[in-house]
């Protein structure tokens, strides 16, 4: 005789990958927060010799000019996360500003602003911000935010109309206008808490390609200039000695691969919470 299945509410799990990503993240940050306060040596402090391995005194070694890797290693992960947040934050304050407007406009305008967003992604975001940087004929720590925050913008600006038009078509929506609610006030109090989630998600993805696309920038001599260490610069200045001395390479590319993988695997824990379709996909 076969007993009855029953069934009962099942507590929600969090993927441990996700709490990896946590770690990872976590990991980064506190290095770059106690930048700010200590370092082993100072950036330009040429303490060791030439191109030594990794020992007690430089946790790193040192690169080409004696100087301690570890130290810049603190302060590209601080540089990161701030060009990271500042290019997020600029491309999130221009891509939901012109994401509403686009779903609020008519439809031409509509149809206009939608096609100059695909136009806008089909460029790299790294060929948009070396275009940005090349027009104000400056490479700075500044021009390198302002110019991926462009660069991320229009894919925000795509997310946010596709958003806002969903919520537009929904019935509290109508009974909100009916009862004499004006446009800004149903953006503030109804479009934009409703779409938060799934924007922050988007944005922790874009917060990635801002990090590789700084080091990119920097690599190539576009990024923040000297005497500022960046991973993407510590990258290029160990090219020519990743045969002799390969932690020069190695460890600001794990550590840029640790921030993105990351970021990554939060923004899917992210997405996981609150898209209940994608969740254990």
């Amino acid at each position: 005789m076969s007993t009855p299945v029953t069934t009962a509410p099942r507590r929600r799990r969090t993927n441990p990958i996700h709490w990896l990503g946590f770690v990872l993240v976590g990991v980064i940050v506190l290095a770059g927060l106690v930048s700010f306060v200590w370092t082993p040596y100072a950036l330009s402090d040429m303490a060791g010799g030439r191109l030594e391995a990794p020992n007690w005194q430089h946790w790193a070694g040192t690169d080409r000019l004696g100087r301690d890797l570890f130290t810049q290693l603190m302060i590209g992960a601080r540089i990161a996360l701030v060009v990271g947040s500042g290019a997020v934050a600029i491309g999130a304050a221009i891509g939901i500003t012109t994401g509403v407007l686009a779903a609020f406009a008519t439809r031409f305008f509509d149809d206009a602003l939608a096609a100059l967003f695909d136009i806008l992604i089909a460029f790299p975001t790294l060929l948009i911000a070396m275009l940005v940087v090349a027009a104000r004929e400056e490479a700075s720590l500044g021009t390198a935010i302002l110019a991926l925050g462009i660069g991320l913008s229009p894919v925000v600006g795509r997310v946010t109309r596709i958003l806002t038009k969903r919520i537009l078509s929904q019935d509290y929506i109508t009974a909100a206008r009916v009862s004499g609610t004006s446009w800004p006030a149903i953006v503030f109090w109804h479009i934009l808490p409703n779409i938060a989630p799934f924007l922050g998600v988007n944005l922790a993805l874009q917060f990635g390609l801002a990090v590789m696309a700084e080091a990119s920038l920097s690599y190539l001599g576009l990024g923040a200039p000297p005497p500022n260490a960046s991973w993407g610069r510590m990258l290029q200045e160990a090219q020519s000695t990743v045969y002799t001395a390969p932690w020069g390479a190695v460890l600001p590319g794990l550590a840029l691969f640790t921030l993105v993988i990351g970021v990554n695997l939060l923004a899917d824990g992210l997405r996981d919470r609150f898209d209940p379709t994608q969740r254990g996909a």
